[in-house]
């Protein structure tokens, strides 16, 4: 048996039994291909069944809001990602009449469908003869082939694609994407690579050369920009305001308490100087508790950032009006930033 012969028969043996692969329905295909996007099978197979269950037609979601939308994705992160998911929906149930495109082409058409989720939904639910190249894949042909390529690197990725079609027969392509993904998932794992007991450890050029260790490469050209982020959690006994964010910038259409955005950490104190009309905001008596502090990373920046809890507004507060007065229970219908969660998640006020 080849390569090819060899994973799917190791896939028919040991893969999982996940939902996305019972159906060749395009639009649970491809939301489970979003969902999964930087984000674990285990954190996102609970937001794909919830999905399901609110939107579980293209038509469905495209007719949701955004806010309801950035709701359910609350909590997976890269929110451009369910907003790009919103609008695609829009764009096929208008243009497309609620069909997708059945094209590799057509669906890279489509609004945040690159290359991989094109060739997933092409694969997977038309049966198109298109690699599926994510992370697993990667690792398992830089080690199967020996591949010293930077897998960051664009031009290498267009390489380890040619590679990828040129290991797969054509008529079983669904079938090959599903084995070799899982494959790198469960069993050529990035640390500890089950080599003793490994199918292809003939074919495994990285393990003949001592070389399984050092596959794929992997050279980070990233630098993490620094903010720092200072919020006020105004709380009367009964309601928190929050505004909606507008900027184009991480977390757009989500809410979030009153912030300052500066340029180091202040306390208290320098906050107050800095915005004196906070003072305005909380009135005179106002009750402040302990401030709290988080350290919060995401792919590109590295936010520091500090909640001080006002418990009790003072005599003459003035919150400005732009901000949205809720009660506190009906946070929980608001789309709040995975930062805010953790604030509200670790103290219960």
């Amino acid at each position: 048996m080849d390569i090819h012969q060899k994973l799917c028969a190791w896939y028919r043996e040991n893969k999982r039994d996940l939902p996305w692969r019972k159906t060749k329905d395009p639009y649970k295909i491809w939301l489970s291909e979003i969902i999964l996007q930087q984000t674990r099978v285990q954190q996102g197979l609970p937001y794909y069944i919830d999905f399901i269950e609110t939107f579980p037609t293209v038509k469905a979601l495209a007719e949701a809001t955004e806010d309801e939308v950035l709701r359910h994705w609350q909590g997976l992160g890269y929110y451009s990602r369910a907003r790009n998911l919103h609008a695609t929906a829009k764009m096929i149930a208008s243009q497309y009449k609620g069909k997708f495109p059945q094209s590799h082409e057509g669906l890279l058409s489509l609004k945040g469908i690159g290359p991989y989720t094109a060739a997933a939904i092409a694969s997977f639910a038309f049966g198109l003869p298109h690699a599926v190249v994510d992370g697993n894949v990667y690792r398992v042909l830089a080690r199967l082939y020996d591949i010293d390529l930077n897998i960051l690197d664009n031009a290498s990725r267009k390489h380890f694609q040619e590679v990828a079609e040129n290991t797969m027969h054509k008529e079983e392509a669904d079938l090959f994407n599903q084995a070799i993904m899982e494959f790198g998932a469960l069993h050529c794992t990035a640390q500890l690579p089950h080599c003793e007991d490994c199918p292809l450890s003939e074919h495994c050029l990285a393990l003949a050369h001592g070389k399984v260790d050092e596959r794929p490469v992997r050279i980070k050209h990233l630098e993490r920009r620094q903010r720092f982020l200072h919020y006020l959690f105004l709380h009367d006994g009964d309601h928190v305001w929050i505004r909606q964010r507008s900027e184009k910038d991480i977390w757009q259409g989500l809410w979030e308490f009153p912030l300052f955005e500066e340029d180091k950490a202040c306390d208290w104190a320098e906050l107050l100087q800095r915005h004196p009309e906070i003072k305005t905001w909380i009135g005179l008596g106002a009750e402040i508790a302990a401030e709290r502090s988080f350290r919060h990373q995401l792919t590109h920046q590295e936010l520091f950032a500090t909640f001080f809890p006002v418990i009790k507004l003072g005599e003459k507060a003035c919150v400005p009006k732009d901000f949205l007065k809720i009660r506190m229970e009906e946070l929980d219908n608001y789309a709040l930033s995975r930062l805010s969660l953790k604030y509200l998640e670790k103290f219960n006020f």
